[in-house]
């Protein structure tokens, strides 16, 4: 048994009305979806703690899910197709990377629109709050979940955090490490009851830190009296700590506390599944309200990037791609920049804004785990055979992308290959594609490169073509049974997937510059007997195999930007070598690599500055000659992308455009 009543809040023209070519003017829905489900229904059995969660009148459990829509106010103009953002940490993500529009939580104007991509095509966009632990600010999408107990009181259990700064005079954090996110309260505000850790890297040992060196506290300031300026306290928190000292930029320090309340976080898939479901297939909610979007929708499609990349990945292999009738809720799921990675959130504590584990962050992180495929294949280190795709009757058709950073960061080899490393074939209905030489994160309105705490500058590779071009590749397998390019990616049969000892070897060598002394490994942790139930008993885990799980590579060409995958015109006509790794510079982890971060390394300009510096890279002006040389060379790329089904035709005046000047303000380059 379930329910679920959605109250519309706000309706408003969106962009003032305006227009959209082929679509006409849109409409903004805001509102609330609110739901009941019952711990005995076997729909919902699989949820950790639903069981222990305070119950309504009517026996059911409750949560309420923030609702945001964009749709044709005209349903004979929309192409039918509901495309569903998954929101990235609450965050409205599309528009920017499928659109180039300016970021926005609450898009209202034009400038949201940007392009007008997804406008111009008739898509309804939903977006649904999914992740439990996110507090309200910033316009984020909040789901509220309840608090799991037992009869005779509060369930304790442990809770891991890492804490990273890069700032000095840092002396405060929330225990959930995150401002954005929900902490677990401790238990006990004695601190000899946990434990506080640093270490330079993530493999170093933990030096401990003594009990009374630090508190369970938060740090209030206000604007004090005259005489001694801005006031501060320190107040007891449950939810905080306090370290006087303040924490050292480029350690990481780690907690480990007994805490209180878990939130019920499993409900976020059964969430996206009930109202995608209700959207496409409902007349009218429990409540009788009317669906807005009854008899609009013929196909679903979800997107999400990076963490709900993995979040889309988790919700198929947990079997939420069938509906409560049984019927699919998305006919296509595009996972983006998610490695190898799962959501890992239907467990007591779980802390779903965590970062996967990286090479320096959050190294442990329990978010990569088998399977890493969707092809079935065996676990050489546990004997467990499994796939992410494993219910023909419900398993969507799959377009996964990713950067060359998931690669050296996210364990993105591990998406087609075995755990020993070969060549996995994936399923008749999947498609994975590299977006060579690009990063993690890829501003499509970046003005200029910066360089974070980072040695090189971050990497600068625009992508945001492909992400059009393979929505409407999508579009056509979904509805006309037409399949899109094969997939794109390094293998191991024909060289292009290497190890790192063979990157290094084939990199060029560039002067001055540092590279990494490897990918990052993903070894395999046990986090206690009973963790496949959900129920983490060991903190930090205990590495049962360091080397764990074959970890490759694309391999470079002579400028050490990737082979085997798809160019973006900017790789495809390269300024500089660009990478999917970048490293800290020194005092804040020197030498290891930096969070999802790629660099950018620019060519030498002349062939005077490749002789006076020995780069063994041809010089800029020897490959392109002049300006009009590099604009016909990224046409040239733009129209082979066209010609093979990566990018759309509208999109080959944007690239060169984008390129005049050498492609400022987005290159550094001078000439």
């Amino acid at each position: 048994m379930s329910r679920i009543e959605i109250r519309i809040s706000e309706r408003a023209p969106f962009a003032g009305g305006h227009a959209f070519e082929g679509a006409g003017p849109y409409e903004r829905l805001k509102g609330r979806i609110h739901f009941g489900v019952s711990p005995f229904d076997p729909l919902y059995a699989d949820i950790v703690d639903l069981d222990k969660a305070p119950r309504n009148a009517g026996g059911l459990v409750e949560c309420a899910a923030d609702v945001f829509i964009l749709f044709p106010i005209d349903p004979a103009k929309g192409n039918r197709r509901l495309f569903f953002d998954y929101g990235n940490r609450g965050n409205k993500r599309c528009l920017q990377y499928f659109c180039d529009a300016l970021g926005s939580n609450d898009p209202l104007t034009l400038e949201h629109a940007g392009n007008g991509f997804l406008f111009r095509r008739g898509y309804t966009l939903v977006w649904v709050a999914w992740q439990g632990d996110l507090l309200p600010g910033s316009g984020r999408m909040i789901l509220k979940v309840p608090v799991a107990s037992e009869t005779n009181g509060p369930i304790t259990g442990l809770v891991r955090t890492e804490f990273i700064t890069s700032e000095p005079d840092c002396n405060c954090f929330p225990l959930s490490g995150f401002v954005s996110t929900h902490s677990y309260p401790t238990a006990f505000m004695d601190t000899r009851k946990a434990k506080l850790t640093r270490r330079r890297y993530a493999t170093s040992e933990r030096e401990g830190i003594a009990a009374d060196a630090w508190a369970f506290a938060r740090v209030e300031r206000g604007a004090g009296i005259e005489v001694l300026g801005h006031e501060v306290a320190v107040v007891p928190s449950r939810q905080h700590i306090y370290l006087p000292t303040g924490f050292e930029p480029g350690w990481i320090y780690e907690i480990v506390y007994t805490a209180r309340d878990p939130l019920v976080l499993g409900l976020g898939n059964a969430v996206v599944r009930d109202a995608v479901s209700f959207f496409r297939y409902g007349d009218k909610d429990d409540a009788g309200n009317e669906n807005p979007l009854a008899c609009r929708v013929d196909k679903a499609y979800a997107w999400g990037r990076s963490q709900t990349g993995r979040a889309i990945r988790d919700f198929v292999y947990r079997g939420y791609n069938a509906g409560t009738d049984g019927r699919k809720v998305f006919d296509g799921v595009m996972p983006h920049v998610s490695g190898c990675g799962l959501m890992w959130m239907n467990h007591r504590f779980a802390r779903v804004v965590n970062p996967a584990g990286q090479q320096y962050e959050d190294h442990h992180n329990i978010a990569d785990r088998f399977p890493f495929s969707y092809a079935q294949s065996t676990d050489h280190l546990t004997g467990k055979t499994d796939a992410i795709l494993k219910r023909p009757q419900s398993d969507p058709l799959v377009i996964h992308t990713q950067s060359s950073t998931e690669y050296w960061q996210r364990r993105g080899s591990l998406v087609h290959t075995d755990t020993q490393g070969k060549d996995l074939e994936q399923p008749e209905n999947v498609r994975c594609y590299l977006w060579a030489s690009s990063q993690h994160l890829a501003d499509p309105l970046l003005q200029k490169p910066t360089k974070a705490p980072c040695q090189n500058y971050l990497n600068v590779v625009a992508t945001s073509m492909l992400f059009r071009a393979v929505l409407e590749a999508m579009d056509r397998w979904a509805s006309e049974g037409a399949p899109p390019p094969p997939s794109r990616i390094p293998r191991r049969a024909d060289g292009t997937l290497v190890s790192f000892e063979q990157w290094r070897e084939r990199f060029p060598k560039i002067p001055g510059l540092m590279l990494p002394i490897a990918a990052n490994r993903l070894p395999l942790l046990d986090y206690g007997p009973e963790a496949d139930k959900g129920l983490i008993s060991r903190e930090p885990p205990k590495v049962v195999d360091a080397q764990g799980y074959t970890v490759q590579l694309p391999a470079p060409d002579e400028d050490g930007n990737d082979r085997g995958g798809v160019l973006a015109p900017m790789a495809a006509a390269p300024l500089g070598t660009y990478t999917g790794w970048n490293l800290r510079v020194r005092g804040v982890g020197h030498g290891a690599m930096y969070l999802f971060n790629g660099s950018y390394i620019p060519f030498p300009e002349t062939p005077e500055e490749r002789d006076a510096t020995g780069d063994p890279r041809r010089s800029i002006l020897k490959r392109y000659g002049h300006g009009e040389g590099y604009m016909r060379a990224i046409e040239a790329a733009a129209r082979k992308l066209v010609a093979e089904g990566f990018m759309l035709e509208e999109d080959v005046a944007r690239s060169v455009a984008a390129a005049r000047n050498f492609g400022r303000p987005r290159h550094d380059v001078k000439l």
